[in-house]
């Protein structure tokens, strides 16, 4: 006879367990402490099996029978309930290592040790940024069951502050973890792959930057005029002539500068290529370094430091603000402008080679036997180019009203 939430209330254990049937194989077996747990008999590949699927009243006596109708359903087609409970568990279990941001902080140690495709010091920092922020959405949420909705709200709450480029960022990392998630077997597939166009596209804005001769005089000259803190002086004098990115310029230490062979080795930890940048110094900027040589405490250490400790380099808006203290707003000038600056007028002087101009810049080249070609084969002609550039900034500095480049008339 089936089973009656009365007859299952009223049951008091005994000496022994007992067994209350219901119908099709569930049964209620009440122990000695008055434990009363749900469960099934089946025959699987012809072995009688035993299935625990829960106790009361936890599980009611309907909910009981919907679980055995589904463990027969299984049954029916194949299957072995218990089978697929031991793998239900053991899916919950590595469900549970693995979170989005357990996973995240895996493919960031990977990111960090990458070969030639590492992340650098400042890349790290950035992406530990923008987890942060998806974290109160789907950090704790186990990866197989992040929907693309998730996703997307927890960059939507980015873009709604109006941190536009932020919010596209956060998005192509959340789609680098699940892809890694996936390259694991940890995940089936990426579900940021049709979130593409989502959010909205922020403006791009290039890097001020001062591209006209005369104007890059009056710079050069107010620089020489700058009256502040003097390895910030002497910063700003070295980048014209440099044109690295201004990480590179705030964090370059001596040990990575040859001022005898006139060279300065940028490790491939602090490059945006992730490679080794090898810059060839003119006469101007070994001068400028000497300088900073002099004023140096320790013959190793950072060659711009902070002006509150030695073991620090400069702060990342200290070139800006030196800029904005001569009067130069971000609209017309930023560290970043140099680069600018000296790949506008090197191009225009029609002197130098694009390969040898795009070395200088530290450009990838996708093409890697060109790129170990051009390595090489562009050193001279960017010795001999860094040279004229120093010579030709200083003519600059001079005051023409216009400089003509060698070789060409004035206009």
């Amino acid at each position: 006879m089936a089973l009656t939430d009365i007859a299952i209330r009223n049951a008091k254990p005994r000496p022994k367990p007992f067994k209350m049937g219901d119908s099709g194989g569930l049964f209620l077996q009440v122990t000695p402490s008055g434990g009363k747990l749900w469960r099934l008999k089946y025959r699987c590949a012809g072995k009688e099996k035993l299935l625990a699927i829960g106790s009361y009243p936890e599980l009611s006596l309907i909910a009981a029978r919907k679980a055995r109708d589904n463990a027969r359903e299984l049954i029916a087609a194949g299957g072995d309930p218990a089978m697929a409970k031991q793998r239900d568990k053991a899916r919950s279990l590595v469900d549970t290592g693995n979170t989005f941001e357990a996973i995240a902080l895996e493919y960031f140690d990977k990111r960090k040790r990458d070969g030639e495709r590492f992340w650098a010091e400042s890349t790290i920092i950035r992406n530990n940024q923008l987890l942060g922020q998806l974290n109160p959405v789907i950090g704790k949420l186990p990866v197989t069951a992040i929907m693309p909705a998730d996703v997307l709200a927890a960059v939507r709450r980015i873009e709604a502050k109006g941190n536009l480029e932020s919010a596209r960022r956060a998005l192509q990392l959340a789609g680098g973890v699940l892809r890694y998630a996936v390259a694991t077997a940890r995940l089936a597939s990426d579900p940021t792959r049709d979130l593409r166009g989502a959010l909205r596209s922020p403006k791009v804005k290039h890097h001020a930057a001062i591209l006209e001769p005369q104007k890059a005089g009056e710079l050069l000259r107010a620089i020489d005029g700058y009256s502040g803190n003097i390895a910030t002086r002497l910063a700003l004098a070295l980048a014209p002539h440099v044109f690295v990115r201004p990480g590179e310029l705030r964090q370059a230490r001596w040990e990575e500068i040859d001022l005898e062979a006139a060279v300065w080795a940028i490790p491939a930890t602090k490059t945006k290529m992730r490679k080794e940048h090898r810059l060839p110094l003119s006469r101007q900027a070994v001068d400028i370094l000497k300088e900073a040589r002099a004023l140096a405490s320790r013959d190793d250490g950072f060659v711009f430091p902070s002006i509150r400790t030695t073991t620090r380099p400069m702060s990342d808006m200290t070139v800006n603000a030196a800029l904005r203290r001569l009067g130069y707003s971000g609209d017309e000038m930023t560290g970043h402008g140099f680069r600018a600056m000296a790949s506008t007028l090197l191009n225009e002087s029609g002197k130098w080679s694009v390969d040898a101009i795009e070395r200088a810049l530290a450009h990838g080249d996708k093409d890697k036997v060109r790129a170990a070609y051009n390595r090489g084969a562009n050193w001279n002609e960017r010795v001999t180019m860094a040279q004229w550039w120093s010579d030709y900034l200083d003519t600059l500095r001079k005051g023409a009203d216009i400089v003509p480049f060698p070789g060409k008339e004035a206009g």
